[in-house]
């Protein structure tokens, strides 16, 4: 019986810290999404200018629901307290572990969720900066003359959210790759040897998540590639690790 309530103590224990974590997450995003919401109209301006800076003359973006021009900036509002809690998130996660991990599995778990927090912001940038200008470049371009182009604000912000969204897990592509070869799930010469099969799964996740056009899918499955090749990069370290780790081992 004694024993029974000594399991049970320390998965209570876990839990609590688990939901206490959580909660700290979801304050943050809240009192982020608080101190935002007063910018949140400058937020979309900032948001849809790709778009608005290749719209043609007398084009404009347009709200074709009543409640649009409250709801689409608040949407966004909380997209954005969402993406910038991301580390404190990471944080929480990386907090709640830790005690499990052992010393050498802690000196590479650090790197790997500041890299992943830097490649996921990496990811939303490239969207932004990047694909948006393009896609929007040769959406604007490619219609008849005599089409007025006129978006409707909440597609508008569906549409990028999911590109943020898409890039953003994108880009973390080398981490899910070397931590799949450090735990022995597959290896480099594997992967190798699966080249010509990824590249060709580049292109149709791109064309399942991007717009139905070869353009749009080209801008995320090229980088998906050569994000998925520097993981392999990254994955030839491990039997490095592995080699240097074994005379600690014999030595302990």
């Amino acid at each position: 019986m004694s024993t029974d309530s000594s399991n049970q103590a320390p998965l209570t224990s876990h839990l609590i810290e688990l939901r206490n974590r959580l909660l700290k997450s979801v304050l943050v995003i809240l009192v982020l999404f608080l101190g935002l919401y007063y910018f949140a109209n400058d937020l979309y301006l900032i948001v849809s200018e790709p778009l608005r800076l290749l719209l043609p003359e007398g084009s404009s973006l347009i709200a074709t629901e009543v409640a649009s021009p409250f709801l689409a900036p608040l949407k966004l509002t909380f997209a954005v307290a969402v993406l910038v809690s991301v580390p404190f998130s990471l944080y929480q996660i990386w907090s709640f572990i830790a005690p499990a991990l052992y010393s050498n599995e802690k000196r590479i778990a650090i790197p790997l969720l500041i890299s992943s927090i830097f490649l996921f912001y990496a990811g939303v940038l490239f969207a932004y900066f990047v694909v948006l200008p393009l896609i929007f470049g040769f959406f604007t371009t490619v219609g008849p003359g005599e089409v007025t182009v006129m978006t409707d604000i909440n597609n508008y912000l569906n549409f990028v959210l999911k590109l943020f969204f898409a890039f953003g897990v994108t880009f973390e592509i080398p981490v899910a790759t070397y931590l799949l070869i450090k735990a022995g799930i597959t290896s480099v010469a594997s992967l190798s040897k699966k080249r010509p099969y990824i590249f060709l799964g580049c292109f149709v996740v791109g064309m399942l998540i991007t717009p139905p056009d070869i353009f749009s899918q080209t801008l995320l499955a090229i980088p998906m590639w050569l994000l998925f090749e520097l993981g392999l990069i990254a994955g030839r370290t491990v039997k490095a690790e592995e080699q240097e780790s074994e005379p600690e081992q014999e030595t302990a």
